[in-house]
């Protein structure tokens, strides 16, 4: 093979096969403890339709040699691409979304959690496609779920029951993750940008629409509460003394959506996480009505 730099990894010419991939090297490979089980068995388990999959594993003198398909951008940079005023065309947006949500509910129904999506770990090409990528903090998880680190995820994509330290959590995290990542291709900025975990916390609570039993929006927002979210008051790092605001909803924030994106959206950042849609369900919903399924890279649900 010859290598060439790219993006910080090498890309490569199998002669074998064909095609391009991708050599990664792990940070501090022999300094530290390679889990291979929790770090490539994830990927493995999902299709390459979705995923990036992972090649070949090599070994040369102290160097540990990750080879995954190579794809030439990821979401950020090509979200940062677009001209300024200009917006992701609406349809792209939703053959993305659907396309992230079939990889999610792939990896959920092999019990893989991700824990770590964000648009810099979304790589796409030219003709549509958009998989998930760096399964370095992946978990397989079990009935009952286990006692996880909530050091995970991005701090801008991170689910508030990680943040609000909940010893505990299962697939809504990745769910909330790319329910961000949706306002994120509908508006090329990030919808909570906080430069600590308290300031995350605070601009979610800030910003995130409460809902009431009868489904009807209360007119402030206000921190969650053991009404809207069972126990939540209980969790380590939530404090009574947390501040309450007023004003301000998903709408005025991501004013590119229609009425259908909207919901689907509120439905992915709802707090208490098992009443937060799951991916299975985020691909039935109305929003997706009009995207020509059979077009998309990807299987149809029907075929998972």
């Amino acid at each position: 093979m010859k290598y060439r730099t790219t993006l910080g990894c090498f890309s490569s010419w199998s002669r074998d096969t064909s095609r391009t991939a991708v050599l990664g090297t792990p940070s501090s490979s022999l300094s530290r403890r390679i889990f291979f089980m929790a770090t490539t068995c994830p990927v493995a388990l999902c299709r390459p339709l979705y995923t990036t999959p992972l090649l070949d594993v090599l070994m040369q003198e102290s160097r540990l040699y990750l080879i995954f398909e190579f794809l030439s951008m990821d979401l950020k940079k090509y979200l940062d691409s677009i001209p300024s005023g200009q917006y992701m065309d609406a349809m792209l947006v939703k053959s993305y979304l659907y396309q992230i949500l079939e990889g999610i509910y792939f990896c959920h129904c092999r019990r893989v959690l991700h824990r770590d999506l964000k648009p810099q770990n979304l790589l796409i090409d030219n003709k549509g496609v958009i998989k998930l990528a760096d399964f370095g903090l992946a978990r397989a998880f079990g009935v009952p779920v286990r006692v996880y680190t909530h050091e995970v995820v991005t701090l801008w994509y991170r689910a508030p029951e990680v943040l609000l330290g909940s010893p505990r959590y299962s697939t809504p995290v990745d769910v909330w993750s790319t329910g961000t990542i949706f306002a994120e291709l509908a508006t090329k900025k990030p919808l909570f940008h906080g430069d600590s975990e308290i300031d995350q916390l605070f601009r979610i609570f800030r910003y995130r629409r409460t809902r009431t039993p009868t489904g009807q929006n209360p007119e402030t927002l206000g921190t969650p509460n053991n009404d809207v979210w069972p126990e939540v008051e209980s969790l380590p790092d939530y404090k009574n003394t947390f501040p309450k605001w007023k004003s301000g909803n998903l709408s005025s924030m991501v004013k590119n959506l229609d009425k259908n994106g909207l919901d689907l959206l509120a439905k992915m950042l709802t707090y208490n996480p098992p009443k937060r849609i799951s991916a299975r369900e985020a691909m039935t919903h109305p929003y997706f009505d009009d995207l020509d399924k059979s077009t998309l890279p990807a299987a149809s649900i029907n075929k998972i």
